[in-house]
């Protein structure tokens, strides 16, 4: 399933799984595994925002939490996606489903193939691997 980045929140593991395209839940007291956002997949896919059960993924690579939001980088889209930790839903927070190398804000921002993410609790760092850039959003 390509299991490409990982961050908790205490309680839960969360996990980027790139070839099946979803983001998975780990409970880490019982071990129970589910699925928080989109349907696994290993046909090429889109990024489609939307509730948990209706979200796409495109090769999610990143990720990190708040502990209220998961925030994803996606290498397939070139986009950055939230996640709610509680339904599932994601959304593009920046990057326009097309590589560039633009500063802007959502999805005027463009991205080339962003791999890692973190948070410092105020703003999230995107390692924009192609571009050769650390990038912040606000």
């Amino acid at each position: 399933a390509g299991p490409r980045g990982i961050s908790t929140d205490g309680s839960h593991l969360f996990v980027a799984y790139y070839s099946a395209q979803f983001i998975g839940k780990i409970n880490l007291a019982t071990g129970a595994f589910s699925v928080l956002s989109g349907t696994p997949t290993t046909a090429s896919s889109a990024s489609v925002d939307g509730p948990a059960e209706l979200a796409k993924f495109y090769k999610p690579e990143g990720i990190t939490t708040d502990g209220v939001f998961l925030y994803v980088t996606e290498s397939g889209s070139h986009n950055i996606r939230k996640v709610s930790i509680a339904t599932g839903a994601a959304s593009t927070i920046a990057g326009g489903n097309a590589q560039g190398s633009t500063d802007g804000n959502g999805t005027a921002a463009r991205f080339y193939i962003p791999l890692g993410i973190t948070t410092d609790g105020v703003s999230l760092y995107v390692a924009d691997s192609q571009n050769h850039k650390i990038r912040r959003i606000k």
